[in-house]
């Protein structure tokens, strides 16, 4: 029914230049995103995602699992330090990622096909160009920059060997995620899954080859993350010309205001989240800095365990997010709606389990990555603390993810800044004062608590919005 109602305006829309074998699997992926039991496509779109998110966490475990064999709680701590670095070059590829495909999912909701394939080729080549220059500020840049992040001296050398090669990377990185969100948005998790898959295999393969192996140490971790993150770049893109997929041509590149505009709106939450995210890595850092490299260490290797613990979720979120952004494009609110509750719902049980399971095994799950007493009891009471907290995630991620698909930019951007920002920032250096390392250990789970009060009654006036404007709908 609904591919009847939205052929002809799709003829219009269209350029002719469109070739007709894709448009005929484009128009079939549309009935297929909007007329698909909302459970099931969700399930069906989010186990590709989880899949990706599970392997990803595992090669982000990697190098600080291998890292930390070397026995120097300097060099786990140099990985640490760096991950604040990879959240600024991931929030870049996010901005343009989310920005871009945001943006596609609802043109695709609406069959315009031809502005959905100019922003993608916008939001890729951006994101190529933005990490291109990343790499080249940070390699003049290479000490003081370590510095920044939160190096202490002792930690100096073996950041400055990590950072320098993490650096080249920075181009593939950040486009590669551009591709890897584009394909989601279009409802092709599936290809999105192969090529980050691959790239995640290919760097634990690599990382005790280069580090043990090649005697490169330290530095041998970051040629194997990106050489791993080159290889899902060319999957990524080779993906792209499959499936009825839209094709990155540089000829649709539109260096014009209202396509930035877009991309702003779409990308500045996950900006603001992963940004910021980098940010309070260093306060954190900085925080702990004074309590020893065995702090620093401890809660770098916290951040990757609580990265792995929730990353099921955010797959579970990324499945909901094409199914979202497609139907709010198409005026179907109301399975807008019962795909939030659907994910909430599934979400909170999940992490509940997750939660029980890290609260009960902390000191083991910490002693897999540093066989360091000290870093044991500090990491431990800090994983206790963020597993308390973590199942109010269900309802703080699908809010963000949500209002940022359809588009509520305001609301979305301070659900994104208030966790690890707005509320993060402050807290670890009032607690850090007042509690000492105690302080520094349960900032995270005070922020996660602050943040839900903030984010429950911005999404349930996104939610009653959608009720007004489906009640207002004329009858087909």
């Amino acid at each position: 029914m609904l591919y009847w109602l939205h052929i002809t305006n799709r003829k219009k829309k269209a350029g002719p230049d469109m070739d007709d074998h894709l448009d005929e699997k484009q128009e079939q992926k549309f009935r297929q995103m909007t007329e698909t039991p909302v459970s099931r496509l969700i399930c069906r779109l989010a186990l590709p995602c989880i899949i990706s998110m599970l392997v990803t966490s595992f090669y982000n475990m990697a190098d600080t699992f291998f890292v930390g064999m070397l026995k120097s709680n300097s060099a786990t701590g140099a990985v640490g330090v760096v991950f604040s670095l990879m959240a600024i070059i991931q929030a870049v590829g996010f901005f343009f990622g989310h920005g871009s495909g945001n943006f596609i999912s609802r043109e695709l909701g609406k069959q315009n096909f031809e502005e959905a394939s100019n922003m993608a080729a916008t939001g890729f080549f951006s994101a190529l160009a933005a990490g291109t220059a990343i790499c080249v500020l940070g390699q003049l840049f290479l000490e003081p920059l370590a510095i920044l992040l939160g190096s202490t001296a002792t930690i100096l050398p073996y950041t400055k060997a990590y950072l320098r090669v993490i650096l080249f990377g920075a181009p593939w990185m950040t486009s590669s995620l551009v591709l890897n969100n584009q394909l989601r948005y279009q409802g092709s998790a599936a290809y999105a899954m192969v090529g980050i898959a691959s790239g995640a295999v290919l760097n634990i393969g690599l990382d005790p080859l280069l580090i043990f192996n090649f005697g490169l140490g330290v530095a041998g971790a970051a040629w194997a993350t990106i050489i791993s993150q080159f290889v899902s770049f060319c999957l990524l893109l080779a993906g792209c010309s499959k499936g009825g997929n839209l094709h990155i041509h540089i000829s649709r590149v539109q260096l014009k205001l209202p396509y930035y505009v877009q991309i702003v709106r779409g990308g500045l939450p996950s900006l603001a989240r992963q940004g910021l995210a980098s940010v309070a890595a260093i306060c954190l850092n900085r925080a702990a800095g004074p309590y020893g490299d065995a702090a620093i260490a401890a809660m770098g290797v916290v951040q990757r365990i609580m990265m792995f613990g929730g990353s099921a979720m955010i797959g579970f979120g990324q499945g909901f997010q094409p199914v979202c952004g497609f139907n709010y494009g198409a005026k179907l609110y109301h399975r807008v709606r019962q795909g939030f509750w659907f994910c909430v719902k599934a979400s909170f049980g999940f992490l509940l389990a997750v939660s029980a399971l890290g609260f009960a095994f902390a000191p083991r799950l910490v002693a897999l990555f540093r066989d360091d007493r000290s870093v044991i009891e500090i990491g431990a009471t800090a994983l206790r603390f963020q597993c308390a907290t973590l199942c109010l995630s269900s309802w703080i991620v699908m809010s963000n993810m949500m209002l940022q698909t359809i588009g509520k930019t305001a609301g979305a951007t301070f659900i994104a800044m208030s966790r690890q920002g707005i509320f993060f920032i402050p807290l670890v250096y009032v607690l850090s004062r007042s509690l000492g390392l105690l302080g520094v250990e349960m900032t995270q789970s005070a922020a996660d608590v602050l943040t839900l009060l903030c984010t429950v009654p911005i999404q349930l006036r996104a939610l009653r919005e959608m009720d007004v404007l489906e009640s207002t709908q004329s009858p087909p």
